[in-house]
């Protein structure tokens, strides 16, 4: 008997055929599509006279594009209506499933496909965006693809892709209070740095990680890509079970307690070897926040930047430019700076749970007076929840304004975008130059450093006695 880890065991069962020293093609299970990454595919398919092999294995979303405010009227940019009028036309010829604006589904692409129960464990799962690797919190291969493997996909229900190198993070221990799943994924990837992961698929364990909720792990899953890995995944266990069970697209029944028993095998085995091990103390992470222009620049929201000396000096020049651009300098303690801008949402931060927190936190409090605060749900279902539970009454009474679902401020598609100089706290997952908009200055952090910070008009640290 073979003894494997998780990740061979889905990869090596969905392999068609393989070429010697060289790629695999792969059976994938289940193909998401928004409007960004896929109009070409569809152009592709077009021009060489094949249509959708597996239409029902496809589904689609509007999200990168869409306004967040006044989704019952024309979308007033050209270009993102455009994107968004092919995605339904290629959507609709092709005989897609397709969640456009306004549908009771839409919503981000890695928020719907979980809270519809698309995504279930042991599948293989690509879409044409970097942080698919979200639904490998529920025991998946997920993967992003460029928009030649999207047109591969949707032609055969297959691509070619070499198999990655295997990677275990075990974090074990009791996170502090105010410390959440984003602030151990921005640990990690300071840690890993950009690259540490590259070439490697990783699967999280331990004690912290059974511990967190579904929603958790989809946080630290998704920035699993911002270490350089191709994807992250998580073992299934009673939590994922519970959480998919009695969704619209899961299975039902007797399909139901199968579907359970088979999953219940998705975990690595004894003894099973990885090509690379990284132990992580969670007592050891405190609430975190980036300061330069990616994502493995995250410090301790109390720390201060790096001194130059502590640089190497391969790195130095890229250092300065990182700072320059951001206006910091060397050194310098990033607590008490003001910012301008805080936005809740994305495919990392945008689910129930995080408008949960964010909301208590500022109940009873009052959004300081130079903070712009965008808060935006993932999903039409994460916004009719979100009113539901008197969640959007509490941010009202404290200032802040529910806008509707999309990707939003995470990226500048839309209009939702950080002008020329401004500060951005943001709970999205980049934090490169422009990725919020020309000339933006993004500082990442979880959900209660932007809450804290959206009441203090400064950096602050949630556990701060100042911020309650």
């Amino acid at each position: 008997m073979k003894i494997l880890t998780l990740f061979d065991k889905i990869w090596d069962s969905h392999v068609v055929s393989s070429i010697e020293d060289g790629p695999v093609q792969l059976y994938i299970d289940r193909h998401y599509c928004h409007e960004v990454t896929s109009p070409q595919a569809f152009d592709g398919l077009r021009n060489r006279g094949l249509k959708v092999f597996r239409p029902q294995n496809t589904f689609c979303t509007a999200d990168h594009n869409t306004p967040t405010i006044d989704q019952d009227k024309p979308v007033k940019d050209a270009v993102s209506r455009h994107q968004l009028e092919t995605l339904k036309k290629n959507a609709e010829e092709a005989g897609l499933q397709f969640f456009g604006l306004g549908h009771e589904k839409n919503g981000i692409v890695h928020v719907v496909g979980p809270e519809n129960g698309l995504t279930l464990p042991g599948m293989t799962i690509v879409c044409g965006d970097s942080h698919t690797s979200t639904h490998g919190a529920f025991g998946c291969v997920a993967f992003g693809v460029g928009t030649s493997e999207v047109e591969m996909t949707l032609a055969s229900q297959c691509i070619l892709q070499p198999k990655p190198l295997k990677m275990r993070i075990s974090i074990d221990g009791r996170l502090g209070k105010y410390v959440t799943a984003k602030d151990v994924i921005l640990y990690i990837i300071s840690r890993t740095g950009t690259g540490g992961a590259t070439g490697y698929f990783i699967e999280y364990a331990g004690e912290t990680i059974r511990d967190m909720s579904i929603e958790e792990r989809m946080t630290v899953c998704n920035m699993s890509i911002e270490a350089g890995a191709r994807g992250g995944m998580i073992a299934p266990d009673e939590k994922t079970f519970e959480y998919l069970k009695g969704r619209e697209y899961a299975p039902k029944g007797e399909a139901w307690d199968r579907a359970v028993e088979s999953w219940k095998n998705l975990k690595t085995d004894d003894g099973a070897k990885f090509d690379r091990e990284m132990f992580i103390d969670a007592s050891a992470i405190s609430p975190m926040i980036t300061y330069g222009t990616n994502p493995g620049t995250g410090i301790f929201v109390g720390d201060n930047i790096p001194e130059i000396d502590r640089i190497e000096e391969s790195s130095k020049s890229s250092f300065r430019k990182m700072l320059d651009y951001m206006g910091f300098v060397p050194g310098e303690r990033l607590l008490g700076r003001p910012v301008d801008y805080v936005f809740l949402g994305s495919c990392t931060n945008g689910r129930i749970e995080d408008l949960r927190a964010f909301a208590y936190f500022v109940k009873g409090k009052k959004k300081a007076d130079n903070i712009t605060a965008w808060i935006v749900p993932g999903s039409k279902k994460v916004e009719a929840q979100a009113v539901a539970e008197g969640l959007v009454d509490i941010l009202n009474e404290a200032g802040f304004a529910m806008r509707q679902p999309g990707c939003s401020a995470c990226l500048a598609m839309n209009d939702d975008k950080i002008p020329q100089g401004k500060y951005a706290v943001s709970t999205s997952n980049r934090n490169f130059e422009g990725r919020q908009g020309p000339g933006s200055r993004t500082l990442l952090a979880g959900p209660l450093v932007a809450a804290a910070t959206a009441i203090t008009g400064v950096i602050s640290d949630p556990r701060d006695p100042d911020t309650k």
